[in-house]
Formats: structure tokens, sequence, C-alpha cells
């Protein structure tokens, strides 16, 4: 079947087409040593300080460092992250693609680009020019809820840093995740922000670029083997007929499936309507993290056959097995993982495994031989990796994913095992070549087919579902300190429940008031797709009409 996905489906995908769609491939340009080079950081969508905390120390040693480094920060909710913040931008929620085309007319205005840049590495500036002429900073202010003295602040600290001279250009990083990700435009809201790059000529230079910062631990290294179902590895496309054969070669198959797979939404939809009969379900917990809960419960009811690959017996989706297969942890597994500035770092067991457990990859490769001994009794295994030596096994994954690398924007055929015992190596890093690159597009070539970057011409759109009568408010979600997305694991940990023991619903207190809600009280919090009853929290950090329930509760 080619209706396979992973979780970066939920966390990543809009990334991934935003980096595609302009740049040519989803490959973050820069690099965690940018912070320190850095003039300005310009962090949205992300409360770095409690979702990526390791991160958000450097972020603090590059500010104590430099004090004349200038950080923005936009948030409807005003997080710990705020508080390092020389600019906080409370915009109203979904209107990141107004933000950042006025930020881009205010540039234009002001003469703040980089006309050069433009001319020679990048195409179609001239429809976006002509459609931000419309994102007038009284447009944009009012839509995005700030004031047009902060828009205007944000552009000229954007392009200028902390010299607030136009004709000394800055080096500007941009940090941003789940609020840009997970949206009904969030490719729109991704391409919109590296607009901005690609207009000031902040690429592929020390300290600038658009850092996607990843949601989940190899979240990289799934999309770089095909993890998602419309890619094959190495950031092949599945709808490309080239790539396609490519794969078939590699693989010793006469054919790829040439359609895109389901996403799993669509595979959920599917199983609630009958037309997927079993589904497979590994290292995830969709019964908690998955939208629309009704449909995915409704799903796994209705499913024939249902396999989870689990780790954890206590996840909710354990209720609906009719197969629960004992999978490894990562501290009792062997292979490599790959972060958010294309650093591959081996991982090595810290344990050994229980007994009836095996590796998620030996648990596919197990069922594989198994199925190749139903179809095609007596042909040669077409996977054919030790099971009996996991190390073994392992490696030889690797190095036939390594081969498929071979020609790609993210070629490692210079890495092997041998090296990254010694050190985690950064792609691309072919044959004859020693280190990876820190950056990428130094050069001003990009991955395209002219080599040159593409500026996307992003609208914004509202909200697809705006606040009414019957709806008053906007709810947002996002990560606590102290919790990781699903509670799969810290959820086991009583002390871990000592910042936030239950989930609440915090609301401005003006709100409260109006509504004659107390501190503490029960509330039933209603969408159009389900409801919850809730403690009442009230919260100077949430703006009048709006709402905040942390992400990581599901039946608990």
């Amino acid at each position: 079947t080619n209706n396979t996905d992973t979780n970066p489906r939920l966390c990543r995908s809009s990334a991934v087409a935003g980096y595609k769609q302009t740049l040519g491939a989803d490959a973050p340009p820069a690099c965690y040593d940018d912070l320190q080079q850095a003039q300005c950081i310009f962090i949205v969508g992300s409360n770095t300080a409690y979702a990526h905390p390791i991160l958000f120390r450097r972020i603090e040693d590059a500010k104590a460092a430099n004090p004349a480094m200038k950080i923005i920060f936009c948030d409807p909710r005003r997080t710990d992250t705020a508080e390092i913040a020389d600019l906080y931008l409370p915009i109203q929620p979904g209107t990141d693609v107004a933000l950042f085309n006025g930020m881009l007319h205010i540039m234009l205005w002001e003469g703040w680009t980089d006309a050069a840049y433009i001319a020679a590495h990048t195409t179609g500036f001239d429809a976006l020019k002509a459609t931000v002429r419309d994102y007038t900073p009284d447009m944009v202010s009012q839509l995005c809820g700030i004031t047009k003295d902060d828009l205007l602040a944000a552009a000229r600290l954007f392009a200028t840093g902390a010299t607030g001279d136009p004709a000394r250009r800055a080096s500007t990083l941009s940090l941003y995740c789940q609020g840009l990700n997970q949206s009904t435009s969030g490719t729109a809201k991704n391409a919109a922000l590296i607009n901005l790059h690609l207009a000031t000529g902040q690429i592929g230079k020390p300290g600038t670029g658009p850092f996607s910062l990843t949601g989940q631990p190899n979240a990289m290294g799934g999309r770089e083997v095909g993890g998602l179902a419309n890619l094959l590895s190495a950031h092949r496309d599945m709808a490309n007929p080239q790539h396609r054969a490519e794969v078939a070669a590699l693989w010793g198959v006469p054919t790829v499936p040439s359609t895109p797979g389901k996403t799993a939404v669509e595979m959920f939809q599917a199983a609630a309507d009958g037309e997927i009969k079993a589904l497979w379900i590994a290292c995830t917990n969709p019964t908690q993290s998955m939208p629309d809960q009704a449909t995915v419960r409704r799903a796994l009811e209705r499913a024939e056959f249902v396999v989870v690959q689990e780790a954890f017996s206590t996840t909710s989706t354990c209720d609906y097995a009719d197969l629960l297969l004992p999978a490894t942890t990562w501290g009792e597994k062997t292979g490599t993982v790959t972060n958010s500035e294309r650093r591959i770092s081996r991982v090595r067991p810290a344990v050994a495994p229980p007994a009836e457990t095996r590796h998620d990859w030996a648990i596919a490769v197990a069922f594989a031989r198994q199925l190749e001994h139903a179809l095609k009794p007596g042909q040669p295994s077409l996977f054919p990796y030790s099971l009996t030596d996991p190390a073994e096994g392992v490696e030889a994954v690797w190095n036939e994913h390594r081969e498929s690398t071979r020609g790609r924007d993210l070629g490692i055929t210079g890495m092997g095992y041998a090296m990254l015992e010694v050190a985690p190596q950064q792609w691309p890093l072919v044959e004859g070549q020693t280190t990876g690159k820190l950056r990428l597009y130094e050069d001003g070539i990009y991955p395209t087919a002219d080599g040159k970057a593409r500026f996307a011409n992003t609208l914004y759109k509202p909200v697809a579902e705006p606040r009414g009568s019957r709806f008053p408010f906007s709810l947002t979600t996002g990560r606590l300190r102290d919790q990781w997305p699903g509670m799969s694991r810290p959820g086991t940990l009583g002390r871990l429940f000592g910042h936030v023991a239950e989930p609440v619903i915090q609301m401005h207190p003006q709100d409260m008031a109006r509504r004659l809600i107390n501190e503490g009280d029960l509330v039933h919090v209603t969408s159009k797709r389900g409801s919850i009853i809730v403690p009442a929290q009230g919260s100077a950090e949430i703006a009048m009409s709006q709402a905040f329930i942390a992400m990581h509760w599901g039946e608990e």
C-alpha cells in the first residue's frame, strides 16, 4: 500500500511545502551557530522557552553576549518567550500572512529590500510586489490587532537589525514552529516569511535564514527516507515519473505506486467510511494527537483489524488494538536521527531491550518477509537485513538509504557509520568531502530548474472558522513547560505534574467577569467538533475573545 504517513504530517508538512515552494527543497538553510551571529532574531509561532528549552538557552546566551541583538517575538499569547523580546507582536490568530506581507510593503516603501539579490537569485518578485501593495500599515495593523508603530518597528528591525541603518543590512534569523505550521493556511504562512528573507537577501549568510524548528526528534529524518504519503526516499516526489523510476531501480522492483497515498487525516476518514479495512499504527497515539477525535475513534471502531506497535500499553489507542506489538523505546535502539539543522547523529542503546520487544524496523522487516513467503515463495528477499544482529541490520538499512541520496539535495554518500561514530555530521556531505555544509545557498544557487529561488505570491485568508455569535472565542493551544505532546511517557511521572496538575482553560479576566465566571469554576467548552469540561483560570497573557488550553491532555 502507498497509504503510509508519519507524524510530520501533523507538525511539519506545511513547513516542507513552504520550503519546496520557495527554495526548491525541504532543507532548512540555517544552523544553530547562526544564533550567535544574528543581529536580529524573529521568533514567530513558537513558545521556544517551553517547546525548545535547550535552543532557548542558546538564544539567552547569544543575547547576553551581544546585548545589541534585537529579538522580535510574534504570538497571540504572551508566553515566557516574550520576556526576552525587544518587540512583542500580539497578533490576532491566523493573521501571520497579513503581517509578513505588511512588513514587505513597508520594506519596499522604505527601500529596505536587496534589489541586486532579487534580480540575480530569484523569480516572481513582480507579482508579489503587486500583491503586497494593498497591505498598507492601516490595513495590516487593523487585521493583526497591533499598532502601526510596532508594525514599522518589526519591518525596520528585520531589515536593518540593531543598526537601524538601512545602508547596513542586518543579519536576521527567523525561528518558527507549530504556530505557522498547524493551520489551514500553514504553507502560505511559511512561504510569506521566507519571502521576507529572499527580499532582503538574508539567506545563505552567517546569522540569517528561515529556520523552521522541528516539532519532534527525527521529524527531519522521517522525511528524508520518504515518510510522508506523497514522498519517496531522499526528497523524491511520488508524482514524479523519474523519481519513481529511480526508487524502483534502487529497490529492485518493476514499479512503485504512481498515485500519492492518503494522508493521516484522509486515512482515518477513509477507515471511518469503511474504505480502509485495516490500520497499522506505530509509535504514535492518534486517539489523542489527531484532529477531529470523533472521526478517529469511529475509524478505529469500524476497522476490521487494528495493529498497534507501541512501547507503552497505557496509551489510549492501545484500547482499540486487535494486535498489540511491543516495540523498543528510544533508549533501547541503535541507529541515527537528524535534527533541525540537518545534522545526523548516531544513537546507541543505553539499556538492553526487554526480551519480547523488537525494534520498529525489525518488526517491519519480519512482516515483509512473511508477505514475501506468502505472495512470492522461493524468490530472493527484498529485505536482506540481519535480524539476528540488530547493529548489522540497522547499518545495512542506513547504507541503502545513503545510496538513495546519491545526486540528491540531501546527499550523504560521503558519510558512514565510522564517521558518525566520531561526531555528528550535517548534510549534504557527498563523496570526496570531509564535512557537511553549515548553511545552504551560500552561492545563491537553489535546487530549482533555473537555479533561482521563487517568491510565493501569498494572499492573506481569514481563519477557516472565524469567531461568531455562537462561537465567540478563538481557542489557541500550545505546550506546557514539563510535558511532552501526548503524555505517553512524561504522563507516567507524577513529579512532572507539579507545574500544571490538570487541564484548564485560560481566559482574559474581563471575559471571565463579563460571563460571571470565577477562578476555578468548571466551564463547558464547546466547538463544532466536541466539548470538554475544565476549570477556568484568569490570565492577562490571553487577549480578549481568546482562550488557551494546553495540548497534552486526552481522556485524562
